[in-house]
């Protein structure tokens, strides 16, 4: 669908969509650019300031995934003001504002409409030096892949509307989805790395499949050794998983997985996150001091997860540590 916009030929525009990035970038000057990018879903949790919390956290994720941080944001809001009370927006707006006034970044204004179902999400405006971006274009050969979150929330909360699991049962996982990416983005910026996405709808290998092809690369993904919330193999090996997890698979064409690849394991590689990690690809030489910076800032997780191949365009699964 995207063909259809015009091509961009402004050389102040550093970042597109033609590289299926996390965010746009707009170079201002010789030491600053403008980093834009939106995001908004429907509730994924019944609690309305958790939802809220979860959005804002999601939505500037992917400013820190391109090395930024988060100068303002607007919120978006579509609501059924039919049918749900404006007194839960408020709980939810209250939320939304919660995590954006932790990151620093005031909600300034924004728009809503009527909807027959309720989303919400910020359009954020960041801010970054053009020589320290992270982009999902500059991962090399011999790049070690280090996952800052542990997956499968798009499993969880699917089992939460399936009335399979309470939510007080997703603690670990709405832990997860409200920790901001801030403190990952500041350990990669120390530790030189200059290749980054943040995993989101597309899940684990969908956005490694971006980076893959934007790098003109290949990567290894070892199963057994992404981290996953508690309870998502579990249910995956039951078959939950969310819709759109299949159309993630379909898109997957470049993927070669060992034999040992289990119906569930391709499910957990493959759930759309919310408010995922960041995957970040590191040489090798400065994987050791990645990992101590990401420690110190406190990050979920930093989990060895694979490496980027010279095998152009293809991604291999194994079955890894398992």
């Amino acid at each position: 669908m995207l063909r259809r916009l015009p091509p961009v030929r402004d050389a102040r525009i550093l970042v597109d969509a033609a590289s299926r990035d996390d965010a746009a970038v707009y170079r201002l000057d010789a030491d600053r650019a403008l980093v834009a990018t939106t995001d908004f879903f429907a509730p994924v949790v019944d609690d309305p300031a958790t939802w809220g919390r979860i959005a804002a956290a999601n939505a500037l994720s992917d400013c820190y995934a391109m090395g930024a941080s988060p100068l303002f944001a607007l919120s978006l809001v579509g609501w059924p003001r039919d049918t749900a009370p404006f007194s839960v927006l408020e709980e939810v707006i209250g939320g939304l504002g919660e995590v954006a006034t932790a990151a620093g970044c005031p909600i300034v204004g924004g728009h809503s409409i009527d909807s027959p179902e309720p989303h919400v999400g910020l359009a954020v405006i960041g801010e970054a030096h053009p020589d320290r971006l992270l982009t999902n274009a500059a991962a090399r050969p011999g790049d070690q892949l280090v996952l800052t979150k542990p997956i499968g929330t798009g499993i969880l909360t699917t089992a939460l509307k399936r009335d399979l699991l309470q939510e007080s049962e997703l603690s670990g996982a709405i832990a997860v989805m409200t920790t901001l990416n801030r403190g990952a983005m500041v350990a990669a910026l120390a530790s030189g790395v200059q290749a980054a996405t943040d995993v989101t709808g597309f899940g684990l290998l969908g956005h490694l499949a971006n980076m893959v092809a934007a790098s003109r690369v290949g990567a290894r993904i070892l199963v057994g050794e992404v981290p996953l919330l508690p309870q998502a193999r579990a249910l995956a090996e039951r078959g939950v998983a969310p819709g759109g997890t299949a159309r993630n698979l379909d898109a997957l064409e470049q993927v070669r997985w060992d034999a040992g690849i289990t119906r569930a394991d391709q499910l957990l590689l493959a759930d759309p996150q919310t408010s995922g990690g960041l995957l970040l690809a590191v040489p090798p030489a400065q994987l050791e001091r990645l990992l101590a910076e990401l420690s110190r800032t406190g990050v979920p997780c930093a989990a060895v997860v694979g490496e980027i191949t010279a095998t152009t365009g293809t991604i291999a699964v194994d079955i890894g540590g398992r």
